[in-house]
């Protein structure tokens, strides 16, 4: 089988990389290696969803679903620092960054755990769900993710997704009005969706 940013290990050769980038108007330092997704910048995704997104008025921890070497989970924890932002991917390697990059960023108010999906937070209960979904792993792993957030979210609780209308953006679009009831396209730029849907 293949290696991809969405398997838990990889025998791809370790060659982190440092790097600067500005994410809600805060400088970071990310190091990032092989075997990770978008290793070399912020991916224009993940940037819109993080500029995206506004904390619903619901008490409660935010997750970032699919964290990778961390960047939307560690932003929005410097964004937001009364929030506490749980971090879960199933890469072994990309969680070692996460942890890495929380360290030399400062940033405490984050938890970052090992988990397929959200198998290991299943009992916890979260007032969003930020997740730029690995599209690569096929529709019904996707659609997986969202089923199970909406589980997982408190009452008026918010699942945000960023998706390419070409990867899928319709399907997951009508996949979260079929789940939550309602969904919304808060924003479209360079054929990039960000979608919420609201647990009423």
């Amino acid at each position: 089988m293949s290696e991809h940013y969405y398997s838990k290990k990889t025998t791809t050769k370790s060659e982190e990389k440092s790097w600067s980038f500005r994410l809600r108007g805060y400088p970071f330092t990310f190091t990032t290696d092989n075997a990770v997704f978008s290793k070399k910048e912020v991916d224009f995704g993940s940037r819109l969803l993080i500029d995206s997104f506004t904390v619903p008025d619901v008490q409660g921890d935010v997750l970032d679903l699919g964290c990778g070497y961390g960047p939307v989970g560690l932003s929005l924890a410097k964004a937001f620092p009364d929030r506490q932002l749980v971090m879960v991917d199933v890469n072994e390697r990309a969680l070692e960054l996460a942890k890495k990059n929380a360290e030399q960023n400062h940033i405490e108010n984050v938890s970052i755990l090992e988990s397929d999906r959200l198998q290991s937070v299943s009992d916890k209960k979260f007032a969003a769900i930020l997740t730029n979904p690995p599209i690569r792993a096929g529709k019904s792993v996707v659609h997986a993710m969202f089923e199970e957030s909406e589980q997982v979210l408190h009452q008026k609780g918010e699942l945000w997704v960023v998706i390419q209308k070409k990867q899928g953006a319709p399907s997951a679009k009508k996949k979260m009005e079929e789940l939550f009831g309602n969904v919304e396209v808060v924003i479209k730029q360079k054929g990039y969706y960000i979608l919420k849907s609201v647990k009423v």
